[in-house]
């Protein structure tokens, strides 16, 4: 498993809860994550902006596909973040890259 994959299927857990996703060009775009793939790239619905004056050309969006690459953060509804199993997760990761080395 890479770091990727581990976000990949957490993402995954997501789908169908509202997120805000920020762009590396300062846009932040709230939506329902409609789906996920390997690269981190998502499809998102009923789509807003965050900030409608910065992006007026924005306004009339109402679903997006956000390519990975260029996302900043993702904001994740509070209630949805299972930390334990995130924890367990990372710790789990991190054992298997220092066994390989």
């Amino acid at each position: 498993w890479s770091v990727s994959m581990l976000f990949y299927s957490f993402f995954k857990t997501l789908i169908g809860q509202e997120v805000v996703v920020e762009l590396k060009n300062d846009l932040a775009i709230r939506g329902t994550l409609h789906s996920v793939d390997q690269y981190l790239n998502v499809k998102l619905l009923n789509v807003s902006i965050v900030e409608p004056d910065k992006f007026p050309h924005m306004q009339s969006v109402k679903h997006c596909f956000v390519r990975g690459s260029v996302i900043r953060y993702v904001q994740l509804p509070k209630a949805s973040i299972d930390v334990e199993l995130l924890q367990d997760a990372t710790r789990k990761e991190a054992a298997q890259q220092r066994a390989a080395k």
